[in-house]
């Protein structure tokens, strides 16, 4: 006679590891840096993230390029001979309402988080500005209840916040000036100190524009200035201690334009490895990878495309790289550009200069 208990009990211990197995919860999509090409690049991440299920998409800054013209708002003469002049003034007072009806409404009614860029604070640009131009996905109902909650005594909206969906604290940085400022900072240490306590609070995803010092960035995050190495190494003390703690911990940046995921296993912090992203390919001009990176499972530039991100019931993070490419710039435009403009874009909108490693100061 065949013994069938240890079959029976095979089949009972996969089913209960199915019902233990995490679950998806709720998908949200990220991704930085659209200036030069992103009236071509962001129209065909929407469309996928749309697609995707995703319920909602945050931008981690540097949306026009402010210093020089985009390309895809003043094409050289190279890539299209006849396009239409754009003064100087015409461009500055256009880059920001053409960066909202080109990049952001292809989102529809997605909810949208922007995060703020070094290149939104460049002259004549101003925090103020930014302020007063974004100030309706700045004060959306989502986070104005989120600061009564918390009695915010800001009295409106600012360039950093936070909302909490599904357990989940988001934090949306400022370290547009590649440091953060003595006000945010006190911000960042009551909220992470609030996380730390709320038993209803399991994870916390950070998003900023320049990565925290000690990536794989290099010398293109917050090492570039004493001030980032000073109050970017405290963040990340403070996020580590928060993941020792027990919380699940997710660092987010754009500002180098590649993606690559583990940015901080590097020797700069040795054995306290936080989970960390750079995914700056909304549309901006692509840089080199950083020489001799190691351990990290994706690493590509040249590409486009957003994180899909799932956030599963026991309280992790899954991260996904969704690459948009020619066929896709060309569907979500529909003819909107002209086509030389669309294979510049995606086959030579890049910098081919592979940056120096510089250490990041201690």
């Amino acid at each position: 006679m065949i013994n069938k208990k240890p079959c029976l009990a095979f089949l009972l211990c996969g089913a209960a590891f199915a019902q233990n197995a995490p679950a998806p919860v709720f998908k949200f999509a990220v991704s930085g840096d659209s200036r030069n090409c992103g009236d071509i690049v962001m129209p065909a991440i929407a469309s996928s993230v749309l697609k995707s299920g995703a319920d909602f998409y945050w931008h981690l800054g540097d949306f026009r390029a402010i210093y020089d013209f985009d390309q895809d708002m003043a094409p050289p003469a190279s890539i299209v001979p006849n396009a239409p002049h754009i003064t100087i003034v015409g461009y500055l007072t256009q880059a920001w309402p053409d960066f909202i009806a080109h990049q952001l409404r292809p989102f529809g009614s997605l909810e949208i988080f922007l995060g703020i860029g070094n290149h939104e604070v460049i002259y004549p640009k101003t925090r103020a500005a930014y302020l007063e131009q974004f100030k309706s996905y700045l004060d959306t109902p989502r986070l104005r209840a989120q600061r009564e909650r918390d009695h915010d005594s800001a009295g409106g909206p600012r360039t950093y916040f936070h909302w909490m969906m599904h357990n989940v604290d988001f934090l949306s940085l400022d370290n547009a000036g590649n440091a953060f400022e003595k006000d945010e900072m006190a911000w960042i240490r009551a909220r992470l100190a609030e996380d730390r306590k709320s038993a209803a609070i399991t994870t916390v995803v950070v998003g900023m524009h320049e990565a925290l010092p000690g990536s794989k960035g290099m010398s293109h995050s917050m090492c570039d200035t004493s001030a980032g190495v000073q109050s970017g190494r405290e963040v990340y003390n403070l996020l580590w201690d928060l993941q020792q703690s027990g919380k699940k911990v997710y660092v987010l940046a754009s500002h180098s334009h590649f993606v690559m995921d583990d940015v901080y296993r590097t020797p700069y912090w040795q054995n306290r490895v936080l989970p960390g992203w750079i995914v700056g390919t909304a549309g901006a001009v692509r840089y080199r990878l950083p020489r001799g990176v190691p351990t990290a499972t994706i690493a590509r530039t040249d590409v486009y495309g957003y994180l899909l991100a799932t956030l599963m019931t026991d309280g992790t993070i899954r991260f996904e790289f969704k690459e948009t490419g020619l066929s896709d710039l060309r569907l979500a435009t529909a003819g909107k550009f002209p086509d030389p403009l669309v294979e510049w874009c995606y086959a030579k909108n890049a910098d081919q200069t592979i940056a120096p490693p510089e250490a990041c100061k201690p």
